[in-house]
């Protein structure tokens, strides 16, 4: 292991983040992404201030929540990590759209936008690095109303 590899993998971790929610692959990537617990602060988001959760709820969680919407696409750019060891911390900027249905969008914009950072923890388990802390930030939010309407 040396830093670089190290960094390209933690670098990986969000894209495979990312795939969770787009490709609506909730069996393989969260065990491949998160440690067991881990801490998910989306409070600026939706509202969930940090919780700890395990992964086999929060892949319930996932279900439900990304279930309703038609097709997401999360851009995850400009990494920043920063590894002490067996730990790091991963900043990441993120712009991430949600697409409704038409009937639940009733004729408006059927896009829920969220551009921000994410600020992770991350650690290196047996099985390679993972989250433990997962922070989404947002800066912008467009057509916020339709989180609501889709869940």
């Amino acid at each position: 292991m040396t830093l670089e590899s190290d960094r390209t993998e933690i670098i990986e971790l969000f894209g495979r983040y990312a795939d969770i929610a787009d490709t609506k692959d909730f069996d393989t990537l969260p065990g491949l992404v998160h440690a067991d617990p881990f801490t998910v602060d989306f409070e600026t988001v939706a509202g969930i201030p940090p919780t700890e959760t395990r992964l086999d709820d929060y892949v319930q969680i996932l279900r439900g929540f990304f279930g309703p919407f038609v097709a997401t696409h999360h851009a995850i750019t400009g990494h920043v990590i920063d590894i002490d060891g067996d730990r790091a911390r991963a900043h990441a900027h993120v712009r991430a759209e949600h697409w409704v249905p038409d009937e639940v969008a009733d004729g408006g914009s059927n896009r829920w936008l969220v551009v921000g950072f994410y600020d992770n923890d991350v650690v290196r388990t047996d099985h390679g690095w993972r989250f433990s802390r997962v922070k989404l930030t947002a800066a912008y939010q467009e057509n916020q109303h339709l989180l609501a309407q889709a869940s």
